[in-house]
Order: structure tokens, then C-alpha cells, then sequence
């Protein structure tokens, strides 16, 4: 059966805010239909790596806020911590992180606590219904606690995934750091030292110190490599690519099965924006230019009907002829899929067709449009 998925462009009369528009939209896709009344209410976010300039900013997590405690609802921002280096790898430097990029009390209306602890092990193990590869999946602890969950999703490319959405934030988002290299372990990489220039570049995102240059050629120590793949998006030379084939394919269906965990058993509300449309994931401490222009705002009850709607919506549009997307359509046909172009090492459609088939969601959807 199809799902309904809310759409409102980034248009407004002179007036009204965005922000505002926003909470319409919510309100059209039933936000309000949810016992927000002394619960507490997790909006699962991506607070951006420092450095990153197009994570959503904090004025749109106020804006969802602001809606949950006008109904009473008690509602906190979160995400867990990372696996690589950065700010985000555990509880402090991930808070610092968060006000360095703007979302505090004031800014966002609400309490920012992340969701796995201090040092990414406060972990709840949640069975996965219908899993086939994660029998039980290892979520931050204060997502969990949570009487009901909202995801808010900056909409983009991703490097390993294909696209970031809302199964991807959820997903990978809400995993503590084992459940994050649960969903990674089948990405470890191969190098090609023929076309490896030994730019270092890779061993600088390595979050596990795992690569080390012989005669001015990477090679990769799979013993302390985690599998996290942020190599393989570093490399601009095609020089590293993963040693199992159908990593990326497995780590959409693990992702899914992650995101079917979180959200099992309690109200749950999806919020996607679909803008500045980067061609990797916020978790870099840089961002390339938009590979398209913006395209609006959508909201679902189904994370997978909400993926797929903003995947189409995104396929529709000319891509920027200075990005990375036209850097590649520079050289090689469109397929008429945007994020296959971008990444052509990936598989965009593995989370959607086995969301679809693990119940997490449908593909099918009526796409509502608000002015």
C-alpha cells in the first residue's frame, strides 16, 4: 500500500518564514495527531562535523520543537557518537561540537543530549523484527528511552550509501559505535597501487590509524582496519575501492534493519529538507559544493516512502555544472540517477528495496503538495 509523503517548496510570501512554513507542513502530515502530551520526545539530527557548513541549521530543529511542546511533549535533539576522528567521537567533543555549529537551549528550543554516552558504549541491544542480517541491534540508550521519535534529516549524497535520508539517520545515526561497526564491517578496502598517488589523503580520514605508505603507496592494516569506508570517499583517484563487492549493498539492508529497530513500537514522525545537497555525508569536516539546486521540504509517517519520494524528487533536477556531480557528467552519460552519478560505486536503492521487504516501510507513495 502506498504511504502518504507531505512536499512544500522553499518559497514563501513576504510574511511568513520558512520556519513557519515548515510547522504547516508538519501539521498538514499529522504531527499533531501524535499524544505528544509529558512524553519524551527524541528528535534524531545531525549536528554536522566542525567544519561542515551544510548541516540543517538550528533554526528548523527549534521550529519542530517549538510544534512537540506546544503539545506538551518534553523534546530533546540527539545523535550518537562516531567511529573516526573528529569532533563527534564521544559525548564532549561531540556537545562542543553541536555549539560550535549553533544548537544550544537557545537556539534550538530544547536540551541537546547524545545518545550513546561519553564514550559511545551507553547502548540498549534491541531485537530487529524480521531482521535478516542484525538479530539484535545496538542503539544509544537515550534514543531509546524516548516515548516517541522524530527524525529530522539533511537530505544529500553520501559516499557509502548512496544518498543520506531518513533511513540513513536513523539507521546509522541512532547506532551507539558498535552498532556502527556492526553496519560497517563488511567495507573494509582494497587498494590498487597503480593508480594510488599517494596524496595521503585517505590516512588522514582513517579513523583507526589502519594505513600506513610504502614506497609512496597506501596499504591498509585489516586487522585495525573498523571497515568505516571513509577512505573510499576520500580517494579522488578511484585508487581504493571495497574488498567485499557488495559492501555498499550490505550496508543499505544493515542500515534498514537498524532503522527498523529504532522505531518499532512507538509514534514516530520523519522530516526530510532537501537542501544544499552535498555529494557526501555532514560527517566530513568540509562540504563540496551542491551537486543540484534545493528542492523543498517533506514529511511521512514512513521513512522509506519519505526516502524514496525525496530520491525521486531529487533525480528530476539539472545538476550544477560545477560539482562534483558535473564534474562526472562532464566525462560519462547521465543515467537519469543522481546519486549513482555522483557515486557511481554505490547502491542507492539497497536500504529502500529491503526497508520495503523487512517492514520498515513502503515504496509506494501519494505525494501531497502544500503551498
Amino acid at each position: 500500500m502506498s504511504s502518504k509523503v507531505f512536499f512544500a517548496d522553499f518559497r514563501v510570501k513576504v510574511g511568513e518564514s520558512l520556519t513557519h512554513k515548515l510547522q504547516r507542513l508538519l501539521i498538514k502530515g499529522g504531527l499533531k495527531d501524535i499524544d505528544f502530551d509529558g512524553k519524551f520526545v527524541a528528535i534524531k539530527m545531525h549536528f554536522g562535523e566542525y567544519g561542515n557548513l551544510s548541516f540543517l541549521r538550528p533554526n528548523y530543529a527549534k521550529a519542530v520543537a517549538d510544534l512537540v511542546k506546544e503539545q506538551g511533549g518534553r523534546p530533546f535533539l540527539t545523535d550518537c557518537n562516531t567511529l573516526y576522528p573528529g569532533y563527534r567521537k564521544n559525548a564532549l567533543d561531540h556537545l562542543t561540537c553541536a555549539q560550535l555549529n549553533g544548537f544550544n537551549e537557545t537556539t534550538t528550543g530544547c536540551h541537546v543530549i547524545i545518545g550513546d554516552g561519553l564514550k559511545g558504549t551507553d547502548e540498549v541491544e534491541v531485537p530487529v523484527e524480521g531482521g535478516t542480517y542484525i538479530k539484535e541491534a545496538h542503539i544509544g540508550r537515550a534514543v531509546m528511552d524516548a516515548d516517541i521519535f522524530i527524525s529530522l534529516s539533511h537530505f544529500k549524497g553520501h559516499e557509502e550509501a548512496g544518498f543520506g535520508g531518513a533511513i540513513k539517520n536513523i539507521g546509522m545515526g541512532c547506532g551507539s559505535r558498535a552498532g556502527k561497526m556492526d553496519q560497517h564491517s563488511n567495507g573494509k578496502p582494497r587498494f590498487d597501487h597503480d593508480k594510488c598517488r599517494g596524496c595521503r589523503k585517505c590516512a588522514k580520514e582513517c579513523g583507526s590509524d589502519a594505513i600506513t605508505y610504502v614506497d609512496n603507496k597506501a596499504v591498509v592494516d585489516l586487522e585495525k582496519c573498523k571497515g568505516c569506508g571513509r577512505c573510499i570517499g576520500a580517494c579522488a583517484f578511484d585508487a581504493i575501492s571495497p574488498i567485499e563487492y557488495n559492501s555498499n549493498t550490505l550496508l543499505g539492508y544493515k542500515m534498514a534493519e537498524y532503522a527498523k529497530a529504532v522505531v518499532t513500537g512507538r509514534p514516530c514522525f520523519h522530516i526530510s529538507l532537501i537542501t544544499d545537497v552535498s555529494p557526501n555525508c555532514d560527517c566530513h569536516g568540509e562540504n563540496d559544493a551542491p551537486i543540484i539546486p534545493d528542492v523543498g521540504m517533506l514529511c511521512s509517517t514512513d521513512p522509506v516512502a519519505l526516502d524514496q519520494a525525496c530520491v525521486d524528487l531529487c533525480n528530476k533536477q539539472t545538476a550544477f555544472r560545477n560539482s562534483q556531480l558535473g564534474d562526472r557528467l562532464a566525462k560519462e552519460e547521465a543515467t537519469g540517477q543522481v546519486f549513482h552519478d555522483s557515486n557511481p560505486h554505490v547502491d542507492w536503492e539497497a536500504a529502500l528495496i529491503h526497508g520495503q521487504e523487512i517492514g520498515l516501510g513502503s515504496r509506494e507513495y501519494e505525494l501531497i503538495e502544500m503551498k
